[in-house]
C-alpha cells in the first residue's frame, strides 16, 4: 500500500518546453495517489477484464527520476473520484455503546477498484494496472472533487503513440524536442550523448557561439521560443541586438543524419545581462489604426516582439480600457522568427488621436506610446517628398542634357542650327611615321571614339582590306561611305607629316609630283592620297568640310583658327589640339548642317 499527500507532487523542477508539457517528478515505481476519502490503496498489474470499472482518465507523460537523476518517461493517469463507480460489498464495524452513539458515528465504508488499460503498437495485449482502496464515505461526503491518480513507470518510448482505454490516444514527446535540452541530457540515460556543445561569448557588436564537439564545422539555427521555427545561421556569431531572452541556438553534425540536434537557451532562466536589455525592448514595435465597422469605430493593434510576452495593453486617455498579453495563444510567428499577436479596442473616439501604451508584467518597463499616424502630417510629408523628387528630377535631366544645349548654343554662334545628336562614319588615317608611339595613339584615338558611338574605320585596322583592295580604293570606298552616312576623314599629323605635306606641295607646285620619293611608311600612299583629294576639295572650297586635322599628345593651347604654322595645303581645315579638345573634337564630329545652302559658318580661314 502506498498512501501519498499531495505535497509528494511538488514539482523538483521544470521544462521549458510548451511543445512537450513535461516535468520532473520523484517516483521510480508504480504509484497511486489517493484522496484522504480513499484508504488502503494499492496498485498491481493486471489482465485486460471488461467486467473491470473502466473510466476515462486524463493522460499525460512526465519524467519520474530517482534522486533527480536517472530520469524515464512515465504515463500518469487522473481521473475525479465521481468518476468511479463504487462496489457493493458493504462492511460495517461493529462499534460498543448504545444506538444514540452508533447514529453520531456512522462510518460505513466500502471496498472498491478501478483497472486502468493502455496499449502501445509494440504490444498486442494491452497492459492493466489495478487499483484498490476502501472507501470513508463520510469524508467523501466533504471532498466529492478530488481526484485520483496514478503513476505508471513502465518502460516507455520517446516518440511513441498510446492509447488509453476506454477512447483516447497520446502521442509520447518526441527524443528531439526533450533530449535536445542540454541541460536535460545528464539527467537521461536515454537520450543519446550530444556530439556538440554551445558555449555564447559576448563581445561588443555580437555573440560568438564557441562550439566544443567535432573538428567539423557543424549546421547551427537559432529560434524564438523553444517551439518557434528555427531559422538558418550561417555563420557562428549573433548580432548583439537580436539576442533576446527566449532564444535557443541548435547545432548539429550536418553529415550525420541520426546526430542528436543540442540545443541551448542561455538566457531564459537568468534574463539578458542589464546592457543588452534596450536591444530587446526595441526589437519591440506595435502598429495601431483607426477602422471603421458599421456604425462602431475600433482600434486595431498588432504588435510584434521577439518572445511572447506576458503584459498589458492600454489606451492612454482611457486606461480602464485595456487587453490582456497573457498566455501563449493568439501568438503566430512570421517569416522573421518573430512572435506576432493582434487585438482591437472597441468603441474609440475617433476625433482625437488614439496611442496605446504596453506594460510588461513582472517589470517597471513600459513601452510607447504608439499612436496612430497623423494624416495632416503625413500629407505634408507627401508634398516635400514629391518637390524634392521634381526637383532631383529636373537636376538630372539639365545634367544628362547639357551636352546637347552646349551644342544648339554652339551652332547658332556660328550661324545656324544644326541637327544635334547624329554620329557618322569617321575615318582615321595615320600619319607617314614609324613612331610605335604614335601609331598606339591613333589607335586608342580610334577605339575613343567607337566607345562615344561613332563609326571608326582605322588605316591600322584595315591592313587586309587595303591588301586586298590596294591602298587607294580602299579610300575611295571610305568616302563613298562617308557620302551615305555623313561623316569626316581625319588626318593625325605630326612634325614629320608636315614636313612631308611641305615637300609634297613644293613638288606638286612644281609639276613633279609623281617623281616624289616612296615613303617607307606602309600607310604612305593613303596619307599622299589624303593630300591629292584635300588639294581637289579646296578648290571646290569644300575641303573643310570632309577633312579634320588632329595634332596628338600636343601642350599647345591655341585654337585651329588663328594655327598659321601650318602647310598652305592644310590651312582652312579644323584643326583639334588632344587631349586638350577631345570634347570639340567629338562636337565637330557629330554634329551636321541643318540646311545645305547655309554653309558659311563653316570655318573660313
Amino acid at each position: 500500500m502506498f498512501l501519498f499527500k499531495s505535497s509528494l507532487w511538488c514539482i523538483v523542477f521544470s521544462l521549458f518546453s510548451p511543445a512537450c508539457g513535461l516535468e520532473f517528478i520523484e517516483y521510480d515505481r508504480d504509484v497511486v495517489i489517493c484522496p484522504q476519502a480513499f484508504s488502503d490503496c494499492t496498485i498491481r498489474n493486471s489482465l485486460y477484464e471488461p467486467k473491470d470499472n473502466h473510466v476515462r482518465f486524463e493522460a499525460s507523460f512526465k519524467l519520474c527520476c530517482k534522486a533527480k537523476r536517472d530520469c524515464a518517461l512515465c504515463l500518469v493517469l487522473e481521473t475525479e473520484v465521481s468518476n468511479i463507480p463504487m462496489a457493493r460489498d458493504v462492511e460495517n464495524d461493529n462499534h460498543s455503546g448504545n444506538d444514540e452513539e452508533d447514529d453520531n458515528e456512522d462510518t460505513t465504508l466500502e471496498r472498491s477498484s478501478v483497472t486502468a488499460c493502455y496499449q502501445d503498437p509494440a504490444s498486442a495485449l494491452p497492459r492493466c494496472k489495478k487499483v484498490e482502496f476502501t472507501v470513508n464515505y463520510t469524508t467523501l461526503a466533504h471532498q466529492n472533487k478530488s481526484k485520483i491518480a496514478m503513476v505508471i513507470t513502465d518502460k516507455f518510448h520517446f516518440g511513441s503513440l498510446i492509447t488509453v482505454y476506454p477512447k483516447m490516444r497520446l502521442d509520447a514527446p518526441s527524443e528531439e524536442n526533450v533530449c535536445s535540452q542540454e541541460f536535460l541530457q545528464k539527467h537521461i540515460p536515454m537520450c543519446p550523448v550530444p556530439k556538440f556543445r554551445i558555449k555564447p561569448v559576448f563581445k561588443e557588436n555580437d555573440v560568438e557561439l564557441k562550439i566544443v564537439g567535432n573538428k567539423s564545422r557543424p549546421s547551427l539555427c537559432i529560434k524564438y521560443e523553444e517551439n518557434g521555427r528555427c531559422l538558418s545561421l550561417a555563420q557562428t556569431t549573433i548580432p548583439i541586438h537580436s539576442v533576446a531572452p527566449c532564444m535557443c541556438i541548435q547545432v548539429w553534425d550536418k553529415d550525420d543524419e541520426g546526430t542528436m540536434r543540442s540545443q541551448l537557451c542561455p538566457f531564459n532562466k537568468k534574463g539578458l545581462p542589464a546592457h543588452l536589455q534596450d536591444f530587446m525592448w526595441k526589437n519591440v514595435s506595435l502598429n495601431v489604426r483607426l477602422s471603421k465597422t458599421g456604425d462602431r469605430t475600433v482600434l486595431l493593434w498588432n504588435l510584434t516582439a521577439p518572445c511572447r510576452l506576458d503584459g498589458e495593453l492600454s489606451l492612454c486617455r482611457k486606461p480602464s480600457s485595456s487587453e490582456s498579453l497573457a498566455g501563449v495563444k493568439n501568438w503566430k510567428q512570421n517569416s522573421l522568427g518573430l512572435w506576432e499577436k493582434r487585438g482591437a479596442f472597441e468603441n474609440v473616439d475617433e476625433s482625437i488621436s488614439q496611442c496605446v501604451m504596453v506594460k510588461i508584467k513582472g517589470t517597471h518597463q513600459e513601452l510607447g506610446p504608439f499612436c496612430t499616424s497623423d494624416t495632416s502630417r503625413w500629407r505634408w510629408t507627401l508634398l516635400i517628398v514629391g518637390v524634392m523628387v521634381v526637383g532631383c528630377l529636373t537636376a538630372l535631366m539639365v545634367h544628362f542634357l547639357r551636352d546637347y544645349v552646349k551644342k544648339w548654343v554652339w551652332s547658332w554662334r556660328h550661324g545656324g542650327f544644326v541637327k544635334i545628336g547624329r554620329k557618322g562614319h569617321v575615318v582615321l588615317l595615320s600619319p607617314p611615321d614609324l613612331d610605335d608611339a604614335v601609331s598606339e595613339s591613333v589607335c586608342l584615338l580610334g577605339s575613343q571614339l567607337c566607345s562615344q558611338g561613332f563609326s571608326v574605320s582605322v588605316d591600322q585596322w584595315c591592313r587586309k582590306d587595303q591588301c586586298t583592295m590596294g591602298p587607294l580604293p580602299w579610300l575611295y570606298s571610305q568616302l563613298q561611305k562617308l557620302d551615305s552616312m555623313g561623316g569626316r576623314v581625319v588626318l593625325v599629323l605630326t612634325q614629320k607629316a608636315l614636313e612631308k605635306t611641305e615637300e609634297w606641295t613644293v613638288l606638286n607646285n612644281d609639276g613633279e609630283g609623281r617623281d616624289q620619293r616612296q615613303m617607307k611608311s606602309p600607310y604612305s600612299d593613303l596619307f599622299t592620297a589624303s593630300l591629292f583629294i584635300i588639294q581637289a576639295h579646296k578648290k571646290l572650297g569644300r575641303a573643310a568640310e570632309r577633312f579634320v586635322l588632329v595634332k596628338i599628345d600636343s601642350h599647345q593651347t591655341q585654337s585651329h583658327s588663328s594655327d598659321r604654322r601650318l602647310p598652305e595645303l592644310l590651312q582652312g581645315l579644323p584643326l583639334f589640339l588632344l587631349p586638350a579638345q577631345s570634347q570639340s573634337l567629338t562636337t565637330e564630329l557629330t554634329v551636321e548642317e541643318a540646311d545645305t545652302t547655309r554653309t558659311g559658318w563653316r570655318r573660313n580661314i
